[in-house]
């Protein structure tokens, strides 16, 4: 395998120390927090103690200022240990860079400390009942007041941390006449009148994951609750665009690691389980299988590392990001089916992690912009776009 040189010994270092973290404070509980739809609260708490909330963000605001790629081991962890029902990474490198780029000083000084002590979770709210990937299209409406506030209305799903947030960034209308031109976006927090959270969605993976429908009526928010400030409205649109490349880097990320996993599991299954005989590993298929599967993971680690360096020099663009976050998204796909089938039987019971982490593997596809758009982003970088 090709020797990885992204991280230095003190990232390495980290890996142990938060490999450890997940070991006593996640995995134990996971199968638990599946059943029940949503982690235990403390489990934020306790990450927020040990400093594992919003590293990269400045001291001043409670966090490291560690590079992204401590975030990254983090997502890699998480990843491989199978636990996705843990939303740290769409907390610390989505929800509070919103906040650190483009928040007032008193912003930032009101909520970066709370999200990385664990006291606040943090949401965004874009995906809509009739609005997914084309966030142009939303209708949540946050209209300004005679009195300089803005009154919210609408609602939002899908919603990954929506039934423990405390803090919500929502995307909205503040001109609804000026389309996509017309977005900006509002912090509301829970316990404001006319916020409520809606059930935890079931769905077919990430079980442990809390993902809700939210609802804002006539929610009334001062001008401090405007993202940035009147500096920043109408502008929610770019600054979502501006903030996808490491989004959907992050999406890549974890489809790797989620992969690489996937194979280590099923190396070891099928040098145990015997059939006719002889151990599953044996039969040709089982290694030529394992073979194209780890070699195509290697060809997607690497670029998904060289993806991770140009993030930390700010040069990664969103066309190579969609393609990492499409090409990673499906190979994992690829990869768990594969997997399942060299499990046979047992691959298909929940009691096993392949089979969960096929479960949890379909949305990947889906989310942060379905694979069909991020072929959109990838063809108009390319002069192909629709006219």
């Amino acid at each position: 395998m090709i020797e990885r040189s992204l991280f230095s010994p003190d990232h390495e270092a980290f890996r142990d120390s938060f490999r450890k973290f997940v070991e006593k404070e996640i995995s134990p509980f996971h199968a638990e927090w599946e059943e029940q739809g949503y982690v235990a609260r403390e489990v934020w708490r306790k990450a927020g103690e040990n400093g594992f909330l919003c590293m990269s963000m400045p001291e001043a605001y409670g966090g490291s200022e560690a590079d992204k790629l401590y975030s990254v081991v983090q997502m890699e962890e998480l990843a491989r240990a199978g636990t996705t029902g843990i939303g740290f990474g769409l907390h610390s490198e989505i929800v509070a860079p919103y906040i650190l780029h483009y928040g007032t000083e008193a912003q930032k000084a009101r909520y970066l400390p709370k999200l990385a002590s664990g006291e606040m979770v943090g949401a965004i709210a874009m995906s809509e009942p009739a609005a997914g990937s084309d966030l142009q299209g939303i209708k949540a409406t946050a209209l300004e007041q005679a009195d300089g506030s803005y009154v919210l209305n609408g609602s939002k799903t899908f919603i990954t941390n929506g039934w423990h947030a405390d803090l919500v960034v929502v995307v909205a209308k503040t001109n609804p006449a000026a389309g996509g031109k017309g977005t900006s976006l509002m912090l509301v927090e829970r316990g404001m009148s006319g916020f409520s959270v809606g059930k935890r969605l079931k769905k077919v993976g990430m079980k442990a994951q809390d993902t809700s429908e939210l609802f804002f009526d006539n929610v009334k928010l001062g001008p401090e609750h405007l993202l940035g400030g009147k500096a920043h409205e109408n502008r929610g649109f770019i600054c979502l665009m501006e903030q996808l490349p490491w989004e959907r880097l992050q999406i890549a990320i974890g489809a790797v690691a989620s992969a690489q996993a996937a194979i280590d599991w099923t190396v070891d299954y099928v040098k145990e389980r015997k059939v006719f005989g002889q151990p599953v590993a044996s039969f040709q298929n089982t290694r030529f299988t394992l073979a194209e599967l780890q070699t195509e993971v290697q060809v997607a680690r690497v670029f998904v590392d060289k993806c991770c360096e140009l993030i930390c020099q700010d040069k990664l663009d969103t066309a190579t990001a969609s393609m990492a976050k499409y090409w990673t998204t499906d190979l994992q796909c690829k990869v768990m089916d594969e997997c399942v089938q060299l499990f046979g039987g047992y691959g298909y019971m929940w009691e096993y992690p392949i089979a969960r982490a096929y479960a949890d593997a379909r949305v990947q596809r889906i989310y942060g912009g379905t694979n069909e758009i991020m072929k959109e982003v990838i063809t108009r970088s390319m002069g192909l776009g629709a006219r």
